[in-house]
């Protein structure tokens, strides 16, 4: 197979337009967008309330890691599936309205959580709302944008995670400093459901494989094929199986660092839950938009050459920021770790649109929203359920030897899973040029 030309999909559009997105690509993915940015709102924002919701429940650095990351995460990897193999065929439109208002209502509800049990149970029906939209968006994206549009689209789409985490942090922060963080869960999540009723009148529903080959792709009527012939599908594929597993351990990195940086810093240089909301929304949520813009057109403008460059570009990255990340967390004056962090904060998002984009390229049409679903379960379930709970029992374990530090040191020695990771990224891109 040419990797680096993905043929049209014969009279699937006119000739002129095979390369350009289709009309009305522009709105379908800033309200996609939108319903990204408060997934992750809704997300991140518990990392922020660490600190109240430690105190007031009287819970572990390990308890917290279970509510920040296996909670979630459970039922946002396993649900995603078997919902994704419905977008496939079905309308991914609606898909994503229900699970919008799903997670938005569960975010809400958490501000009544009685203790540790409730909040548990709110954090899982927020993973089971939030399973929904990836997958559906990413297919909708894939059929919005020509292939090497894609890279940028998805990095467009990955803003959503910034601005989120701008959201969740800045917000999170100063409403819980000031009402509590049951209010800041409410206030974050209520707007969710108004935005659920805005998707029903403007989001419109693309025809599937617009720009792919249907030799390729089979006909885009037949139903999606079995979940686990879709799973087989992409591990026999070289370049997927190892863009798979480089996923899953920079997601385990990136998800782990992030749930716990507000406690570093309200730790280990004293900083008022104010302005470590300010400081993370404006410094690693700008920082990492401009990465994951950055990355997204970088890998559209190597694709001619080949797929394989953008994946040695995250490849570099990743390796890059690992000194950087572990610096960062051992320096004890503040300005100095800020500026260590200013290239870790960069690339942190790097390997978001190009791996996504590799996926819907890679994968039939009708396979394609599963396909996703499949990487998202890798990617969360291990990623994002394992990254903050290890984090929290390393640190717990630590702490008879290093008391007050050890959860400093637990981040830098977590840190060094980005050369695993890595090296995955290379290893994909070798396998995409030996398929050229």
């Amino acid at each position: 197979m040419n990797m680096t030309t993905v043929k049209q999909a014969s009279g699937a559009i006119p000739e002129a337009a095979k390369t350009s997105p289709l009309n009305g690509h522009r709105q379908a993915l800033l309200l996609l967008v939108l319903a990204y940015t408060l997934s992750i709102a809704d997300r991140m924002i518990l990392s922020i309330l660490f600190p109240n919701i430690k105190a007031e429940f009287g819970l572990s650095d390990a308890q917290l890691g279970l509510l920040g990351g296996f909670s979630f995460a459970l039922f946002y990897a396993t649900l995603g599936i078997p919902i994704a193999r419905l977008a496939d065929r079905y309308s991914r439109k609606m898909i994503i309205v229900v699970s919008l208002a799903i997670f938005s209502l569960m975010t809400a509800l958490s501000g009544w959580a009685a203790g540790l049990i409730s909040l548990f149970v709110f954090r899982i029906g927020v993973g089971i709302g939030e399973a929904g939209v990836n997958p559906a968006s990413h297919s909708m994206i894939a059929d919005y944008f020509p292939p090497r549009r894609r890279a940028f689209a998805m990095a467009i789409l990955m803003l959503g995670a910034n601005v989120g985490m701008i959201l969740g942090f800045a917000a999170g922060g100063v409403i819980a400093e000031y009402y509590g963080w049951r209010i800041a869960l409410m206030s974050v999540g209520f707007p969710g459901l108004l935005l659920a009723f805005v998707f029903v009148w403007l989001l419109r529903e693309p025809p599937r494989g617009s720009f792919e080959d249907h030799a390729k792709s089979v006909k885009v009527t037949e139903p999606p094929p079995p979940i686990l012939k879709t799973a087989q599908t992409l591990w026999s594929n070289p370049a997927l199986r190892q863009l798979l597993l480089g996923s899953v351990v920079i997601g385990m990195l990136a998800n782990g660092l992030m749930q716990w940086l507000p406690t570093f810093f309200t730790r280990n240089h004293d900083m008022g839950q104010s302005q470590v909301g300010m400081m993370m929304a404006l410094f690693f949520g700008t920082l990492g938009a401009l990465g994951a813009l950055v990355s997204g057109k970088l890998a559209d403008r190597l694709s001619p050459k080949g797929f394989q460059y953008g994946m040695w570009m995250v490849a570099g990255a990743m390796a890059l920021a690992i000194p950087f990340w572990t610096a960062a967390f051992w320096v004890d004056n503040l300005a100095l770790a800020m500026a260590l962090f200013i290239i870790p904060a960069f690339t942190g998002n790097f390997y978001l649109g190009p791996s996504l984009a590799l996926i819907q390229t890679l994968s039939p049409v009708p396979m394609r929203a599963v396909a996703s679903a499949i990487a998202m379960f890798c990617l969360n379930l291990i990623g994002m359920g394992l990254g903050p709970l290890i984090i929290g029992l390393l640190s717990d374990s630590l702490i008879p030897v290093f008391g007050d530090a050890s959860l400093k040191i637990a981040l830098a020695s977590f840190c060094l899973l980005g050369l695993w990771g890595a090296f995955h990224f290379a290893l994909c891109g070798k396998a995409l040029a030996r398929q050229r």
